[in-house]
């Protein structure tokens, strides 16, 4: 045997056991939650160091790697999270969520809510980071499902499926403009085309997918964001002061305008640096843009509930404790993530696949979902995914960038499980078991990145 022969059996070798450790974690993950009742911060860990010894990285390298990637997530999500569980907190206190619950129960049927949802959730996702949609709809999901009677599952499918395939699909979420900029596409083309695949993608994994969704789960709305109607009834009290409709929707929508506009300001002046350009970005920028709804809803909110400093105070101390739970196992999933990143096995399945002789769109959904799949991380499957086939880009015509664009993207959403922290900020607010998450958030997130891939496929043919 020679030195390359040498060389390529080791290679072998080593892939095999990235993919035997990634695996075995998983497994060792759900074993530990579902069969030996283990909490799931604690199960995460123990998965996360596990696989990067077992993948080779060593002891040290695996704590520190984890250390890495909790920390990555708190810097993060873990922020918006806390100032989402703020604003959720007091626009449920002052009565706003009630407000705006109020104002769709009453003008949508029972048939019509889980629209109504999806459309709800696929406005607000359209400027937004999955997770800030999420924290900031999650009172009205909750409260809707509360006051209408509805099955919690048949009000949250739809709201998260607008959300998700706005992250996955349409720029000017980071997924699509990374590979927009990978792959020299044209963001407006992509941004149109991007739109046509969302709104049949949206329907079926979201009011007709749930439809499905709650034969198979059906769990009670949990007791988050309860207000004094919702423990005593509406009978026993007078109706205390609420703030109007407008009030209420204007301090949802500061975060979303905010973010939008630091969106169009990238794609009409994207190297310009004026002043007008660094305040649309500062105030865009997503921590900042949440901390802004926090505190515009002190005032648009708390006065408009008629709350006094002593309420406004006690409703924001309260917010916290009952998402620290939601704090650690997020960033226990963000450092298995990052184990799995730096154990490479990313670059071993693009890799494998580069060479196939596929369609170009399907090669590129099958290596960002693998790579999704393997990592749990949207972003890193999207990055990956571009670099590998921009050299493929680089013949094919401005619609068909702008469409492997989109394959890459419904592909980096595919089959969000325990390695995804996304996964476990789902389960924890919706008080699912692993198994009911995986069978209504993860089958949600496989229709999306399917029926993407076909709307994509479809496209494909006639453009």
């Amino acid at each position: 045997m020679n030195h390359l022969d040498v060389l390529a059996a080791s290679s072998g070798t080593h892939d095999a056991r990235l993919i035997l450790a990634a695996l075995g974690g998983v497994a060792v993950i759900i074993l530990l939650i579902t069969w030996l009742k283990v909490h799931p911060f604690l199960a995460l860990a123990i998965g996360a160091i596990g696989v990067g010894i077992g993948a080779g990285l060593g002891a040290s390298s695996s704590v520190e790697s984890f250390s890495k990637g909790f920390g990555s997530t708190m810097g993060g999500v873990g922020i918006l999270i806390g100032f989402g569980a703020m604003f959720g907190k007091l626009l449920a206190d002052s009565g706003g969520a009630d407000r705006i619950v109020d104002t769709l129960v009453g003008r949508s049927s029972a048939a019509m809510l889980p629209w109504t949802m999806a459309l709800v959730g696929a406005v607000i996702g359209l400027p937004m980071f999955f997770e800030i949609g999420l924290v900031l709809l999650m009172p009205v999901i909750i409260l809707v499902a509360r006051r209408s009677g509805l099955p919690l599952i048949s009000i949250a499918i739809p709201t998260l499926a607008g959300l998700s395939v706005m992250h996955g699909l349409v720029p000017p979420h980071p997924g699509p403009l990374v590979a927009v900029a990978a792959l020299d596409a044209n963001l407006g083309l992509t941004l149109g085309l991007g739109v046509l695949v969302a709104i049949p993608t949206v329907i079926i994994s979201g009011p007709l997918f749930s439809k499905l969704a709650v034969r198979w789960v059906n769990v009670p709305v949990p007791a988050l964001f309860m207000t004094d109607e919702d423990v005593d009834g509406f009978e026993e009290k007078p109706e205390r002061p609420r703030p109007s409709f407008a009030a209420a929707l204007v301090s949802v929508l500061v975060p979303v305008i905010l973010m939008l506009g630091k969106a169009i300001a990238e794609v009409v002046a994207p190297d310009s640096e004026n002043w007008v350009k660094l305040v649309i970005d500062f105030l865009g920028t997503p921590v900042i843009a949440l901390g802004l709804a926090v505190i515009v809803g002190v005032f648009l909110l708390g006065r408009g509930g008629q709350m006094d400093r002593s309420a406004i105070a006690k409703s924001l101390e309260t917010s916290l404790p009952p998402i620290a739970g939601i704090l650690l196992i997020v960033g226990a999933g963000g450092g298995f993530k990052q184990v799995l990143v730096d154990t490479g096995i990313g670059t071993v399945i693009a890799d494998a696949i580069e060479g196939s002789k596929l369609s170009v769109l399907l090669l590129a959904w099958i290596v960002a979902a693998l790579i999704r799949v393997a990592t749990g991380s949207a972003t890193v499957a999207t990055v990956t995914a571009s670099g590998i086939l921009a050299p493929v880009a680089a013949d094919l015509t401005s619609s068909h960038v702008s469409l492997m664009v989109l394959a890459i993207g419904a592909g980096s959403l595919f089959l969000s499980h325990v390695n995804d922290a996304g996964f476990w900020l789902v389960k924890e607010y919706l008080g699912t078991t692993v198994g009911q998450n995986l069978k209504t958030w993860t089958v949600m997130e496989c229709v999306i990145s399917v029926t993407g891939l076909a709307g994509v496929l479809a496209l494909s043919v006639v453009i």
